[in-house]
């Protein structure tokens, strides 16, 4: 339940306020001349649009994070394409669920950690903003190792070093995040492009676009096929970027600058609407990735699961050709390196949030990497710890969404933002099924 109090930092909610103002009649020779401001105007509005989008480019490469190709491959490969189908279910719930993760920012200017601390008791707030490093922390762990495979498999580098080179060039991206956002999104976006290319070469060489059709067409195959199934759709929202999305947005419902007389409620729905088409283009990109992921698989290893990402590398080699396996650790390599600066990004912001504490992302950076250094040096098998790094998102997911919908239903806070009843009614039964279906992976995981 929501507490009525201030926030902690003496700022209200934002809540819209602004009333058009009336315009006397003018002459024709002034219609004329407004008319032709307003088409001079028009280049200007879709500018303003064109400069709000890119938010959703960082957020989506949570859903094409190393830990996406191990279940992706392992779906396709043991049930081809008959899993196409869960993907497209989890790709629209995911859109869903960063749709009212943006507006949220955008129609309070605050973020969801800010908002947690500012109107939850602070028994509740602090052990959230626990859990939410716990998550941040697996959320690294699975990247590094990710991207530590990848320079294994590219040029023979041990597991350990490469994992520490990963952190060493993710680093290097993540100094362009506070002062530099639009290069941080653009360079995301450009590995995004990497992922995408480099399975899109891979589903030629495969041809295996056969048959595609049949696999949206609901339906599982035993007990086996309903977890791997869960599986896919219970760690497609990422906790992690829940928090990090409203934080991308909760600046963008500024006015124009001077000279210019546009509503601030113009605004912020203009905001909303390019983060919807943001949030269209940029995770309809990866839900095409984790579909072409599941297609090549599915012509490759019909039949047989390859157990580990190693395994897939040398089964694309040896199926499909050196270009294949190649393509395929390059994929890799972007996934865990864009992954794991925007899992350190999206600490950073969960801590600022929650305890008005920032440490310099490069010291965070330092203390992230040391579990993945930790997990090599004892040998443990990467695959395995990227699985079980993916539990631990899931665990987290519930505390993420449960706010998340219970602040977008608040008129109080949203002002003309807020859900309308069917979108909060959608937003419980997506957070109660996704909640559902963590839960029974994770009964599964522990119980065998």
């Amino acid at each position: 339940m929501l507490d009525s109090r201030r926030p902690s930092d003496g700022r209200a909610p934002v809540v819209p306020t602004a009333v058009p103002t009336a315009v006397p009649t003018a002459s024709p020779a002034a219609s004329s001349a407004a008319s032709s401001a307003a088409g001079r105007a028009a280049p200007g509005r879709f500018a303003r649009l064109a400069g709000l989008c890119g938010p959703a480019f960082v957020v989506s490469v949570a859903y094409v994070d190393p830990g996406n190709f191990a279940t992706n491959m392992a779906g396709g490969a043991q049930y081809g394409t008959m899993l196409l189908w869960v993907i497209a279910v989890a790709n629209v719930l995911a859109m869903f669920v960063q749709a009212l993760s943006a507006k949220l920012g955008i129609a309070t200017g605050r973020n969801l950690p800010e908002l947690c601390r500012d109107h939850l008791p602070r028994r509740v707030s602090l052990p959230l903003w626990v859990q939410a490093e716990l998550v941040a922390a697996a959320t690294d762990l699975a990247e590094f190792i990710g991207g530590a495979i990848a320079l294994n498999l590219l040029f023979g580098v041990p597991l350990l070093p490469a994992a520490a080179i990963t952190a060493v060039v993710s680093s290097i991206l993540l100094m362009l995040a506070p002062r530099g956002r639009r290069r941080f999104e653009a360079t995301v976006a450009a590995l995004l492009a990497v992922v995408l290319a480099g399975f899109a070469y891979q589903v030629l060489l495969s041809g295996s676009l056969a048959g595609v059709a049949g696999g949206f067409v609901p339906r599982l195959a035993g007990p086996d096929s309903l977890l791997l199934a869960t599986g896919i759709i219970g760690a497609t929202v990422m906790p992690h970027v829940v928090y990090l999305h409203s934080a991308l947005t909760q600046h963008q419902a500024v006015p124009g600058g001077a000279g210019e007389t546009v509503p601030e409620k113009t605004v912020r729905r203009e905001a909303v609407r390019a983060s919807r088409m943001d949030i269209g283009v940029a995770l309809g990109a990866a839900g095409l990735v984790n579909m072409a992921m599941l297609t090549v698989a599915a012509a490759t290893f019909g039949g047989g699961d390859p157990g580990s990402l190693q395994a897939i590398h040398a089964g694309l080699g040896q199926v499909l050709g050196p270009g294949a396996a190649v393509a395929f650790a390059l994929a890799l390599l972007a996934s865990g390196l864009a992954s794991s600066s925007v899992g350190t990004y999206a600490g950073q912001i969960i801590m600022a949030g929650f305890l008005r504490r920032r440490v310099p992302l490069l010291a965070r950076r330092l203390v992230t990497i040391l579990p993945a250094m930790a997990v090599l040096a004892a040998g443990v098998d990467p695959t395995r710890a990227l699985v079980l790094s993916q539990v631990a998102l899931s665990f987290g997911i519930p505390f993420a969404l449960v706010p998340l919908v219970a602040f977008t239903s608040s008129r109080k806070l949203m002002g003309d933002l807020v859900n309308r009843r069917v979108t909060t009614v959608a937003g419980v039964a997506v957070a109660a099924v996704i909640s559902a279906l963590n839960g029974f992976l994770l009964m599964e995981v522990f119980t065998g």
